[in-house]
């Protein structure tokens, strides 16, 4: 009896997640990363928010633009970035790849370029709206050693 129940969940969840997949589907949405590592030294705490717009140019595949704002240990960031993202349409699992631009603020002398592979899961709310946990690395392209980070992100996503 259990497993018909979960059975009968799971193909629920996943018919009604394929529709925000197909082409032509806007999306909006904000993050909250934190618990960011360091790839080579300790750093104390990290905060960031971004803001994310895209467009589904393909069923399952999404063109993104990103801006954001990071708590660094004595300094703050700005980031810009593009992302494409693929969705597996039977259950929500994503895979994302882009490129970021990161300016250090009061820093002037650090600008650094990032490739940023991500992971992660879409939990539907209802229709348009989901939750969306991630793991994803910053490995930075000029400091690797200093800047690279692994974190985790938390998001909200609106797709219409």
């Amino acid at each position: 009896m259990k497993k018909i129940f979960i059975a009968l969940l799971l193909s629920a969840v996943s018919l009604g997640a394929s529709a925000q997949f197909e082409k032509g589907t806007k999306y909006a949405g904000a993050s909250l990363s934190g618990l960011g590592l360091s790839y080579s030294k300790a750093e104390d705490f990290r905060l960031g928010l971004q803001a994310v717009g895209g467009f589904f140019v393909a069923d399952s595949w999404m063109v993104l633009g990103q801006f954001g704002w990071e708590h660094l240990p004595g300094n703050n960031s700005i980031n810009l970035g593009v992302a494409g993202r693929y969705y597996m349409q039977k259950n929500g699992l994503f895979f994302s790849g882009g490129f970021k631009y990161q300016h250090v603020c009061p820093d002037a002398k650090t600008d650094n370029f990032y490739i940023t592979p991500e992971v992660g899961y879409c939990f539907y709310l209802n229709d348009h709206v989901s939750i969306e946990p991630a793991v994803y690395v910053d490995m930075c392209l000029n400091h690797f050693k200093d800047f690279t980070k692994v974190g985790l992100r938390i998001g909200f996503g609106y797709y219409f």
